[in-house]
């Protein structure tokens, strides 16, 4: 490596309904980088939880089929040791900064954090503990219900108390017209409008699937989507807002609307508000950023009412950067190309790493008495 430039990690794949999303992401993330900077190793964690390689992950990343690449690799790992599915994680005491874009289950919701925690490297993005909390639906609801940030309503389900609750029931605290989510779940995974009882256990049977949570959420009628970016640590700023129209025939903005077929889907960069609302939602996503306590990145969500309210719908910490999303989008129409986007990232991982460097974890060792005594207080 060329000792001027930074030595980046670029994590990607992972255990998740969008492993294949987040290879597309990071595609978009390398192509970006400015390689007089960086030098990039990749990382394919597999969909079974295996990281790959730098060289097998280039294989992937070229064009050869991940599951022939990984049916190359599994024998060569000694799956009796228990580390074997982060083994190859040996070969990077040389990285400077790990960015991991693993989008969904293990890599938003903490577990890929306290591993670089653990490592004791930077990385891109939220912590452990706030990357758990916004990517659990329910958590983020109940924080932002006590820093005051409009959201919708919501009945949260469980195996233990799934059948205490029927449509008309629910109805009652909800409306007529309901969305079935489960807490830890993206884009739009596990997803279902409900208008009557058939529908809320048709979609439950599904949702249960995904998540021992199910948040049974109010429907807002007739609503613009509306998404803004946000960038930085202890003093975030935030994006111009973009808003998202999909086809009259679908329902919600699906999966399929995301990343199969976006054809059909309208992009507005910027929109236009009605005086004062756009300030609103730049307000409540700076407020919830901070009361997550996020760091790094953020793509945040929110319906506009017909009356033009805004509710905070959801928060991202590891926003797509495919083709179409938004989060790269809404930062290039608010004056932050690609790579500067990229730069500043990493720029504001090493800032965050050194703060946390400078908090002391120090104890005080006990002397022989001491302990004798902690046994004799147990």
């Amino acid at each position: 490596m060329t000792k001027n430039k930074k030595h980046v990690a670029l994590l990607f794949g992972g255990n998740s309904s969008e492993h294949d999303v987040s290879k597309r992401s990071a595609h978009n993330i390398y192509d970006a980088m400015d390689k007089d900077k960086y030098e990039v190793s990749l990382f394919l964690i597999t969909k079974n939880g295996i990281v790959l390689s730098n060289e097998a992950s280039h294989r992937v990343f070229d064009g050869e089929n991940e599951a022939d690449v990984v049916k190359d690799e599994i024998p060569k790992l000694d799956m009796n040791n228990p580390l074997a599915p982060i083994i190859n994680f040996d070969s990077t005491s040389d990285i400077d900064v790990f960015f991991p874009i693993i989008h969904g289950n293990l890599g938003e919701d903490g577990t890929i954090q306290g591993l670089l925690r653990l490592m004791n490297k930077p990385y891109a993005g939220s912590g452990i503990l706030a990357s758990a909390m916004a990517y659990d639906k329910d958590i983020t609801k109940k924080i932002l219900d006590e820093a005051g940030i409009n959201n919708t309503k919501y009945v949260l389900l469980t195996p233990d108390n799934r059948k205490d609750w029927n449509y008309d029931k629910l109805a009652t605290k909800l409306g007529s017209l309901m969305f079935i989510k489960p807490a830890n779940q993206g884009s739009s995974i596990g997803i279902h409008q409900v208008h009557n009882q058939a529908e809320l256990a048709s979609g439950l049977n599904d949702a249960f699937r995904y998540d021992n949570k199910i948040l049974i959420e109010e429907a807002i009628e007739g609503p613009e989507e509306v998404e803004i970016s946000i960038l930085g640590n202890e003093d975030p700023k935030a994006s111009k807002l973009g808003a998202i129209k999909v086809p009259a025939d679908d329902k919600f903005y699906t999966y399929d609307n995301k990343f199969v077929d976006a054809s059909q889907v309208q992009f507005t960069i910027p929109v236009q508000l009605p005086d004062g609302v756009d300030d609103q939602i730049t307000k409540m996503a700076l407020g919830a950023y901070k009361a997550l306590g996020l760091k790094g990145m953020a793509r945040i969500d929110f319906l506009v009412s017909k009356d033009f309210k805004p509710y905070l719908s959801e928060v991202n910490t590891l926003p797509g950067f495919t083709n179409i999303s938004l989060y790269p989008q809404l930062w290039e129409a608010s004056g932050i190309s690609y790579t500067d986007l990229i730069d500043q990232l990493i720029e504001l991982a090493y800032a965050e790493f050194n703060r946390q460097s400078k908090i002391l974890h120090d104890f005080k060792p006990l002397q022989k008495g001491d302990q004798k005594k902690v046994y004799e207080d147990k």
